[in-house]
């Protein structure tokens, strides 16, 4: 049977019936859909473009101090003094305690309503987070930009996070790594985009009596929402049964040892399930290291080697005005540079996995991250600048790495049903790592100043706690075995839900077990698609090449 044009019309638009693709449908239209959601969202990376500006928001040309005895409370509500960077920084938690947190709540929402609507409502709530941010910054009242790009904001990038895993995999099943890895790819790509983007707009729209953000935020919003619906809109999820033209799963023994399943579980069910925890536990503690590393990357490289940066045999705490800008400008290159290894790690470490799977996979970051943790401090000792940015560059990578390889791993060991469910309960695994890594970098580092410690000295300790931490998430990933069969839904309990969620194209399953890209009898259907693949990934891909383009010309200062 095929289907029925009436009967899909019929649907409402932002069903999953209405967006179930016909059989010649070209898969890779998917990829760009999920990458305009992931450009956009993935800005929350580079919000810190706004810190400084905001800091001078009344004063314009300095910060309006507040007095000794204002604290935070009294920051949401002034109006008569700037707020303080630290302050600021409080957006970061929210932003990832709600991605977290949200994904964990929607997920089971996200696999009953398909990805449009979630997308779409990923796009209103990060959009209009930030046209409440701008109302806020319009009347200096701090709670309302924690309201809209905290909290609002938060939702809509747990909703954008999750949208488009699911659907990746089940396209891309012969290629799970790679599906993911390009849409993840896009989050670590936001900032790339956002933060030059952002930086133009506030020197467009500043004045000699404001600092431009209001501006900047609302044609961000704008911006954003037009790609982000647009991405939302072009999601099309494959029918029940549909695989790639000459691949067909693997079947395992019954006594099998690999771990991944044809088989589904439950997403109200995962919490009981211990390979579940396991990978929670393999996914915080490779985060925690991550974030630990990449908030204290620029400064450690400007403590450690100071001046030996700009040729001269000084101490960080004896540089002068001069050599301190000097300094902070190579050590802005190699945040840029980090950036790209970030975005690469995405998209190399999960295409990787499809190769040799995901146990393996993770089982290299944490090998291999351990020895590099460990270098760290004997490049400090020995003053070797190119250990250690190669050690960081690949720490970054493999970071990245692990955010786009996870969603594979949990498909290999769940089943690919209810995986974007799974996927955002696994995210709170994130949020914890967000909270966990900056306060031991942070208290560590402290305390370690505290003992007399030159600044040179002060990372090391931390360096060896990340690396412990990897040692834990390597007994976690090594302790992963196969999900026992009792977890699993039964034959009935499948179809129920897969009847539940997608009636309408439960009964055209057999028409659609077909490669989309067969032969069709309209040459110009097949035109229109190809049109319709070159736009879609030039739309992507433009911004994308322009973040890299402002990327790499920052990374000229550092070499």
């Amino acid at each position: 049977m095929a289907i029925s044009k009436s009967s899909t019309d019929r649907a409402p638009f932002l069903s999953k019936q209405r967006i179930t693709a016909p059989a010649n449908y070209n898969r890779w239209l998917v990829a760009p859909a999920a990458l305009a959601i992931h450009l956009c969202i993935g800005m929350a990376y580079g919000f810190s473009v706004f810190w400084l500006p905001l800091s001078k928001a009344l004063g314009i040309d300095h910060s309006i101090a507040c007095s000794a005895e204002s604290g935070f409370l009294q920051q949401l509500w002034t109006t008569s003094c700037d707020w303080k960077i630290s302050t600021l920084g409080w957006m970061y938690t929210l932003f990832f305690i709600l991605l977290g947190s949200s994904a964990a709540l929607l997920g089971g929402w996200l696999e009953r309503v398909g990805p449009r609507k979630v997308g779409l409502l990923s796009a209103v709530c990060w959009c209009g987070g930030l046209l409440i941010s701008a109302l806020g910054v319009h009347l200096h009242q701090f709670w309302l930009i924690l309201l809209g790009s905290g909290f609002i904001g938060g939702i809509g990038l747990g909703l954008g996070y999750i949208s488009p895993v699911s659907t990746l995999i089940k396209w891309f099943p012969d290629k799970r790594g790679l599906a993911t890895g390009l849409a993840i790819m896009g989050f670590g790509g936001g900032a790339m985009i956002g933060s030059p983007l952002a930086v133009e707009l506030m020197g467009y729209f500043s004045t000699p009596d404001n600092v431009g953000v209001t501006a900047t935020f609302i044609c961000m919003a704008l911006i954003y929402f037009v790609f982000m619906v647009s991405g939302a809109l072009a999601y099309r999820i494959p029918p029940q049964g549909w695989a790639p033209q000459g691949w067909s799963p693997k079947v395992q023994p019954v006594n099998t040892t690999s771990l991944v399943t044809q088989h589904h579980v439950h997403v109200k069910k995962i919490w009981g399930v211990p390979q579940f925890w396991l990978v929670w536990m393999v996914l915080c503690m490779n985060v925690s290291a991550g974030i630990g590393i990449i908030g204290m990357a620029s400064p450690m490289l400007q403590e450690v080697f100071a001046g030996q940066l700009i040729g001269v045999s000084v101490s960080f705490a004896n540089l002068d005005a001069v050599q301190i800008k000097q300094v902070a400008l190579i050590a802005a290159g190699f945040t840029a540079l980090l950036s790209l290894f970030n975005i690469g790690g995405r998209l190399a470490w999960a295409s990787f996995s499809d190769r040799i799977g995901r146990k393996a996979t993770y089982s290299v970051f944490f090998i291999l991250g351990i020895i590099l943790y460990l270098s760290i401090p004997f490049a400090a000792q020995t003053e070797s600048r190119l250990l250690f940015v190669s050690a960081v560059c690949l720490i970054i990578s493999m970071y990245g790495g692990g955010f786009a390889t996870v969603p594979a791993y949990l498909a290999d060991l769940f089943g690919t049903q209810m995986v974007g469910a799974i996927h955002g309960r696994l995210l709170t695994a994130w949020a914890t790592a967000g909270i966990l890594g900056p306060l031991l970098v942070n208290y560590m580092r402290e305390y370690q100043l505290g003992l007399g410690l030159p600044p040179s000295q002060v990372y090391d300790q931390t360096m060896y706690i990340l690396a412990g931490l990897l040692v834990i998430g390597l007994i976690c990933n090594l302790s992963i075995r196969p999900v026992k069969a009792h977890y699993f839904m039964t034959a009935q309990e499948l179809a129920q839900e897969r009847e539940g969620v997608q009636q309408a194209a439960s009964t055209q399953c057999a028409q659609h077990v077909t490669e989309m890209n067969r032969p069709t009898n309209s040459s110009q259907g097949t035109q229109l698609q190809l049109g319709w693949l070159i736009f879609a990934w030039a739309a992507v891909g433009l911004p994308l090449l322009w973040g890299v383009y402002r990327t790499l010309i920052s990374v000229k200062a550092f070499f």
